[in-house]
């Protein structure tokens, strides 16, 4: 029977490793988005400087561990048998739930998903106790859990929520009165106190409320830190406050910059000492459990689990392995950076694509507060508004095509960002209570991007939906980790040792399973070239920089239309489901382009104003040819899918005869627009009548089988359609290369802007 628990150890063992590793890459956004939307420093540093928090905050979590032993049910009316599987149980389910929310890319709560699996389990054992008891009901079921600390927690948790939006957005909107959009020209005190303000908050919650509990400090240390705080923080905020006029005296740069640091490496300390509870808190619970049941020479469902009631100090060992473990992760996980990138760009400062898409909900809040900020700018005097406004102001600069080489918000957001966020963490760490450090950061990021109106009203409908959709993902979070940990607890409880080694092995192919899509994801966006942003002043310079767009385009276009027919032939529903996301992916970059067009007129020089009349033409071409495309896809996918007739032999011989013309002139076009050689284009243009006399008298044969053997109305009306999209299709390709073959001139030097990124940070994004 034994044996059992050791294979349950080893197996909990296994999953702290993986658990750390998926955390962490969920979790990594809590502390890197500011410093990497601001690009104060390069990513090999940010990264160098979080590893370090990481490690030491991972010495310093000790206290928080009792919250897996007794801070969501009471283990005294647990037997040793039951709260192993229950740990098991919230493990699993936890790695898979976090995994599961790394491949969307969207931030999720560590400690909400913890919180709520420990209840759904424990919650599920107890239920089945009490049904299997003569003595007990259902009313009994609070005797189990921990009611008061569980509340307590869930409560914080969402309060956070409302406490960190709020207080974020204060913050800011104070910071930005006083320093304004232009705070590098402000007198040196500006920056020295704002400094020493931010340097001070934020050290001495990390270093006194947080470290000064670790297992590595004396006591003596300890006795001293908490009987003078006022007097820390005073003399705390004077040295720094020298300190920093000092240095901005002597070496003239940026004290943000060395805020954004010192925060990037508070907020660090502040997730691992609150957060590495949840990854391997249950296994040290569950390992705790064990050397106290072994030792007591009772049945494992005899021996009630009061010796979690204990305080017991977790062995620094444990701490120093766990936080290498998520050093390593921040290093070279990949997953970790597509979390990032959903929080910095709902808080960007400028325009960038929108990655979420306006519902009811965001419109209607957004109208709410258009409303409340007219009512409350009413309040102010004609004066204020306008100091207000000025503060607001922001500094005319070069407009840049490709936002993602710009930073997404400035230093002062960056440093308020770090130093409200690890404030509150470290408030709560203090306190012993497991905040979520997810919802923490991301509110006081989406706070104070409200406060420093980066949602205007190009972007504010967007920026809500997505901060909605986040906030969606929460709740749903806490609902499934609650639903799905139940559920693996009555699989445990009934199938035991057999039951554990097939939930392992379904938990193992899952993460495998994304991984490799994850990998395969990721090596495809670098392998299939995206369209790029023309960045030219002159129409040559245009006709060179968008060769490499055009041959793409022509590329997949001729992969998509002869997916279309090839599926068609074969009645392949599956063929035609991929081809369906082709399009759809070559359609949304080509509106891309489309809405870069503010930028790139702006870019261009007076003289060469003709440049984008060429531009606008080349991207309604593009444009139309999408659209042939989708409709193509489209029609050919709601056919099969419908389960509709097959086409006939001859019209599928037909289309196929159309589809090898087609594949032929896309061909040479891609060959010409490769090799840049746009007098060849000349010789394609001639190949259009003979397509097109192709297709009519398709079209003819297809009347007259109608007028005599056709049967199927379907059939007729998707193969006149496939026949007149692909005319529509010829001709915007045809006006295409008629764009290009009248404009370029091989005699006239493109001209091209200005390389702008050479002084640039390197952001490593």
């Amino acid at each position: 029977m034994e044996n059992v628990y050791i294979y349950m150890l080893i197996a909990l063992a296994f999953l702290a490793v993986a658990d750390l590793v998926v955390g962490v890459s969920n979790d990594a956004v809590n502390f890197l988005n500011s410093a990497i939307g601001s690009k104060a420093v390069s990513f090999r540093t940010i990264i160098i400087v979080a590893s370090l928090g990481v490690a030491l905050g991972a010495m310093s979590s000790s206290g928080m561990m009792e919250v897996a032993r007794k801070g969501i049910f009471n283990p005294g009316e647990f037997m040793f048998d039951e709260i192993m599987i229950i740990f098991t149980a919230v493990m699993i389910t936890d790695i898979l739930l976090l995994d599961f929310f790394n491949t969307l890319g969207m931030p999720t709560s560590t400690t909400v998903s913890i919180v709520f699996e420990l209840l759904g389990a424990s919650v599920c054992v107890a239920l089945l106790k009490i049904s299997a008891s003569d003595s007990e009901t259902f009313l009994d079921l609070g005797n189990y859990i921990n009611n008061e600390k569980a509340i307590e927690i869930i409560v914080g948790i969402l309060l956070s929520v409302v406490i960190a939006f709020t207080i974020g957005a204060i913050i800011q909107f104070l910071s930005r009165l006083l320093l304004s959009f232009k705070f590098e020209s402000k007198p040196d005190y500006y920056g020295a106190i704002f400094s020493g303000l931010a340097t001070t908050s934020i050290l001495y919650f990390i270093l006194i409320k947080g470290i000064k509990n670790a297992s590595f400090m004396n006591d003596t240390v300890q006795d001293f830190i908490g009987d003078h705080p006022l007097q820390l923080i005073g003399l705390s905020f004077l040295v720094l406050t020298i300190l920093s006029y000092l240095f901005i005296s002597f070496t003239k740069k940026s004290i943000y910059v060395v805020i954004i640091i010192i925060g990037t490496f508070a907020l660090a300390v502040a997730f691992a000492g609150n957060d590495l509870v949840n990854f391997i808190g249950v296994p040290i619970a569950a390992f705790n459990s064990y050397e106290a049941w072994s030792v007591s020479g009772s049945l494992p469902s005899e021996y009630a689990m009061d010796a979690l009631n204990q305080p017991v100090g977790t062995k620094p060992i444990l701490l120093l392995i766990a936080g290498l473990i998520m050093v390593l992760t921040l290093w070279f996980s990949t997953k970790a950076r597509a979390v990032v990138k959903t929080s910095v760009d709902l808080s960007r400062q400028d325009n960038v694509k929108e990655r979420f898409e306006p519902n009811f909900l965001s419109r209607t809040i957004v109208r709410g507060s258009i409303a409340a900020s007219e009512g409350f700018n009413k309040l102010f005097s004609k004066t204020g508004k306008t100091y207000i406004d000025k503060q607001f102001e922001k500094p005319t600069q070069v407009i840049a095509s490709k936002t993602e080489d710009q930073p997404a918000f400035d230093l002062v957001r960056a440093a308020v960002n770090l130093m409200v966020a690890s404030v509150l963490i470290s408030v709560a760490t203090s306190m012993k209570l497991p905040l979520s450090t997810t919802y923490v950061t991301f509110m006081v990021a989406m706070g104070t991007s409200l406060a420093d109106r980066a949602w205007g009203s190009e972007s504010a409908v967007y920026r809500v939906a997505g901060v909605l959709n986040v906030i969606g993902g929460w709740f749903f979070t806490a609902f499934s980790a609650f639903l799905a940990a139940a559920i693996m607890a009555v699989i445990l409880y009934y199938g035991r040792a057999y039951a554990l080694t097939g939930l392992l092995v379904l938990a193992i192919l899952l993460l495998v399973k994304n991984y490799i899509g994850h990998r395969k994801e990721t090596k495809e966006q670098k392998e299939v070239d995206s369209l790029e942003r023309a960045e030219s002043s002159s129409t040559q310079g245009v006709i060179i920089e968008s060769a490499k767009n055009i041959a793409n385009v022509v590329k997949r276009g001729n992969k998509i239309y002869t997916g279309a027919i090839n599926g068609l032939a074969t009645q392949n529903h599956k063929t035609l489901k991929k081809n369906k996301k082709q399009v759809a992916k070559l359609s949304n970059e080509i509106d891309d382009l489309r809405d870069n067009i503010f930028y790139f007129i702006k870019n261009l020089e007076e003289p060469s104003m003709s440049a984008s009349n060429f531009y606008i033409n080349i991207l309604g071409y593009l444009q139309d040819i999408s659209q042939s495309l989708e409709f193509i896809s489209k029609m050919s996918y709601k056919h099969v899918n419908n389960n509709h007739k097959k086409l006939k032999f001859s019209q599928i011989k037909e289309l196929k005869e159309i589809d090898e013309v087609m594949e032929t002139l896309f061909a040479n076009t891609k060959n010409a627009f490769d090799a840049e050689s746009f007098e060849e284009i000349g010789i394609v243009l001639t190949e259009k009548q003979k397509v097109l006399n192709m297709v009519n008298q398709k079209i003819t044969k297809q009347v007259e089988r109608t007028r005599t053997e056709e049967s199927s109305p379907k059939n007729t009306t998707l193969y006149f359609s496939l026949l007149l999209e692909t005319k529509d299709l010829l001709n915007a390709t045809m006006n295409l290369l008629e764009e290009y073959y009248t404009a370029h001139d091989s005699k006239v030097e493109p001209a091209r802007l200005p390389d702008t990124n050479e002084d640039s940070t390197p952001s490593g994004s």
